[in-house]
């Protein structure tokens, strides 16, 4: 019998007859043959939460929707359902998936009212207001447990308190931002903790000890740092030694490639599936060359994915791992600005580049090969992929060896062109580059200026201060 009796409460209406006893509410048995209908509003739910990794969906999702039912009790039925899981706050409603189905929902007239578990949930900032117009046009409520019921923005009340709340939640985020970028900032910088992400090519993750919050700790959690990987770790290092040696980035992809060394991709696919070629390019080069970390030192946020004044780029004041290239050749090789080889292989230079100005336009000269010699010009703006303007002025060359001939004598250089040559015009470019001057050519002369008195915005030509006869 009481196997039998057992049975006959299991084999209710679905509810569960402790719980609904706990709550102080009838026994099942005596609501047998109570007609379960909709009563009064018909209620969507709307419910989110940012992250999956941190937050659980089923907690996350449960007290919201307890919240709102406890709102609407004796008002109506939640009818449906809706849930954004892994979706910020600040992301408009109709790019959240769940709510844009939400919205179509209202539109087609589906339901007459929405209720959420909290405002921070659904809405961020002025969010609310911008929504409101809407939902009122196609006649429906929205309920917060804020206002205790449906939002009204006719009352002053209820306009002063949306406010408030859009305002605490673009607060909460920024107050929670900043603490979260503050920790990590010191952890990278006093602590030269790796902080996650992918470990640049060269390296790999080893385990570095106990997690110092004892809570992590007694979850398992243990701190990693990075250490070199014997199969890639010599490649940087020989691609620090070529740029060294004043190779461009073109030519050390090329030569890996050649050599057939597995590029980032294909060394680890897993961390890289949005990587789908499986050659070196050369902007992984140049990626590995522009890498801090790799002089031993933990680096972190130089490309925050989130704006933040407060807080720059961390950078560890101690070693934190291995380094693969010392600091100084590191430094030595962001200096090193590779020269574009021409069509018949030769390298060009132009030793004043930068340093000369047109007189007529203001611009910065051109540097342009002309006659088997360095020289520079100024088209005034033309280019050959436009038709000649009326009345442009003529185009302005001058050849490099004439204006150092005529810098050198203003300075009072006695070297004479024998004894000149390419170390002379390396020593005059370096000598104008030292004072801070240029040289402003138009067709009545050449004039040496102070770059301090040029404006770049004006277009206006500089006032001179010497001129080179």
């Amino acid at each position: 019998m009481k196997g039998v009796a057992m049975a006959s409460v299991a084999s209710t209406d679905g509810r569960d007859p402790l719980q609904l006893w706990v709550l102080g509410k009838r026994r099942p048995a005596d609501r047998i043959g109570v007609p379960s209908k909709p009563i009064g509003l018909r209620f969507a739910f709307y419910g989110r939460t940012s992250t999956l990794r941190h937050q659980d969906r089923t907690t996350s999702q449960g007290w919201q929707r307890e919240a709102a039912e406890l709102l609407i009790t004796g008002q109506g039925t939640v009818v449906d359902s809706f849930f954004d899981a892994g979706c910020p706050r600040r992301v408009p409603w109709r790019a959240r998936k769940q709510a844009a189905r939400l919205l179509d929902l209202v539109a087609s007239g589906g339901v007459d009212a929405i209720v959420v578990g909290e405002y921070e949930r659904a809405f961020s900032g002025a969010q609310f207001q911008a929504m409101y117009g809407w939902f009122a046009r196609h006649g429906v409520q929205v309920w917060l447990p804020e206002t205790g019921g449906p939002v009204d923005l006719g009352d002053r009340d209820h306009r002063a308190l949306m406010a408030l709340l859009g305002a605490q939640s673009q607060r909460e985020v920024l107050r929670a931002r900043h603490r979260v970028f503050a920790a990590m900032h010191n952890q990278a910088t006093q602590q030269g903790r790796y902080l996650g992400g992918r470990p640049p090519y060269g390296y790999r993750l080893v385990d570095s000890g106990r997690h110092p919050n004892p809570d992590q700790a007694r979850w398992g959690r243990r701190l990693q740092q990075l250490a070199p990987d014997p199969a890639t770790a010599p490649h940087v290092a020989w691609m620090f030694a070529e740029r060294l040696a004043g190779r461009s980035r073109s030519l050390i992809a090329r030569d890996l490639n050649a050599r057939g060394v597995p590029c980032p991709s294909r060394v680890d696919p897993g961390r890289n599936r949005h990587r789908m070629g499986g050659v070196w390019t050369l902007r992984t080069v140049a990626v590995i060359l522009t890498n801090p970390r790799y002089t031993g030192r933990q680096v972190w946020g130089r490309r925050p994915t989130v704006s933040d004044s407060a807080h720059g780029p961390a950078v560890s004041r101690v070693l934190a791992h291995p380094a693969l290239v010392r600091e100084e050749d590191f430094l030595a090789a962001q200096q090193i600005r590779s020269a574009r080889a021409a069509q018949d292989g030769a390298v060009r230079s132009y030793a004043l580049a930068g340093l000369v100005q047109c007189g007529v336009c203001a611009r910065r000269m051109d540097s342009h090969w002309v006659h088997h010699r360095p020289g520079y010009r100024c088209r005034h703006g033309h280019s050959s992929a436009r038709q000649p303007a009326t009345g442009r002025p003529k185009t302005i060359y001058l050849r490099e060896d004439h204006l150092i001939d005529r810098i050198a004598a203003h300075i009072g250089d006695s070297d004479d062109h024998d004894a000149g040559g390419h170390v002379r015009t390396c020593l005059i470019a370096a000598e104008l580059r030292a004072t801070g001057s240029i040289v402003v050519c138009d067709r009545r002369g050449v004039t040496l200026v102070s770059e301090c008195d040029v404006s770049s915005d004006s277009r206006q030509a500089p006032t001179p201060h010497a001129s080179l006869k």
